[in-house]
């Protein structure tokens, strides 16, 4: 291993990343060095570097926080993994020892770090992580692939279970089919719930019906209609809505999905203030719940999900880019363009 690996590192918002040289890390007591095998582009990479949202730690920093990886190099002391070990990066890494963790809400950890906002991530050659929250991945599993798993897969089956806890047999609108809200659609599939999918392009609606959308509705086609088309396909409206953009119109168009007693749930991320129906609230008897990442213990769960196809990671992954083009990937993203692209260390250099 050299002294010195291949990076894109975040200098600040309205800048390109650069493509660097900088130094390995080396991992101390209770660390592991995992050698990258793919980072995904988020949407939340976007809001440092187009939309002025700072980070934790101020630049220059490595973003991504979608990693998965082989344990490259263990620190002193380190027992619980071997060299070559097949592992997924969590995106983020809780303290275990505040209130929230001590109640298992490990994910809104009142100290928790996050890769590429605390402490640098994915988008290089290497990254170091606590062994403590490395997670198993199988051999069945493509590796490089299941670096989404981390945060795309986490963050909307978190929601679905966890926070929203869609049933069997529910109407579930997804406003948004983005990476996030493409998976919210398969986990409340998998908890046999009836699936509405919402978004402005039909060629994301057409993947949403293949990954187990019954109904789906693109509002630009026939606007005055929405709301009518939602009732009559619902059969009253959605039980659970699930925001998946993180923005004021989006959140406006979750709450007009639901039924009277319905539950909305918001997981896309907005700077921006959104108004809130209070007499529909008090009146409908709404239930309005956030949701944030992913519990620790929900990792292997969703890993087994995969393992098993009950949701599927090869549509999602719509670009692969070497970490050279990185902000060729991050322009995709701009434009809309698939679902997920993940980023791999180059071959030749």
């Amino acid at each position: 291993m050299t002294d010195t690996m291949q990076a894109a590192v975040f200098h600040g918002a309205g800048k390109p990343l650069s493509i660097e040289k900088v130094p390995v890390p080396q991992p101390g007591s209770g660390d592991v060095l995992v050698k990258v095998a793919a980072c995904g582009f988020c949407h939340t990479d976007l809001h440092y570097l187009d939309h002025g949202v700072p980070t934790a730690k101020k630049p220059p920093l490595i973003l991504g926080h979608e990693t998965s990886g082989t344990v490259a190099t263990l620190g002193p002391g380190s027992t619980r993994w071997k060299q070559g070990d097949r592992v997924l990066l969590p995106a983020v890494l809780p303290c275990g020892r505040c209130q929230a963790c001590r109640t298992g809400r490990e994910n809104i950890c009142a100290d928790m770090r996050m890769f590429g906002n605390h402490v640098d991530g994915g988008f290089a050659e290497y990254v170091l992580a606590p062994e403590k929250d490395l997670i198993a991945l199988p051999p069945d599993i493509d590796l490089e692939k299941a670096s989404i798993i981390a945060d795309a897969l986490s963050t909307p089956y978190h929601a679905v279970v966890n926070r929203a806890q869609v049933r069997a047999g529910e109407w579930v609108a997804i406003v948004g089919c983005g990476g996030v809200g493409m998976n919210a659609v398969q986990f409340a599939a998998a908890s046999g719930a009836n699936v509405l999918a919402i978004d402005l392009r039909d060629d994301k609606l057409d993947v949403a019906r293949k990954l187990g959308a019954v109904e789906t509705i693109n509002p630009t086609r026939s606007p005055k209609e929405f709301a009518k088309d939602v009732r009559r396909i619902t059969g009253g409206g959605a039980d659970v809505a699930i925001e998946a953009v993180g923005s004021p119109a989006t959140i406006d168009t979750a709450f007009s999905t639901l039924r009277r007693g319905g539950r909305v749930c918001l997981i896309g991320y907005s700077e921006k203030p959104a108004e809130l129906p209070a007499a529909k609230v008090m009146f409908f008897e709404y239930t309005i719940m956030g949701s944030l990442g992913c519990r620790p213990a929900d990792y292997p769960r969703i890993v087994e999900m995969v393992r098993r196809g009950h949701v599927k990671l090869d549509p999602l992954v719509t670009s692969r880019t070497q970490l050279s083009q990185v902000n060729e990937a991050a322009d995709r993203l701009r434009r809309g363009e698939g679902l997920r692209s993940i980023i791999v260390p180059d071959v030749l250099r």
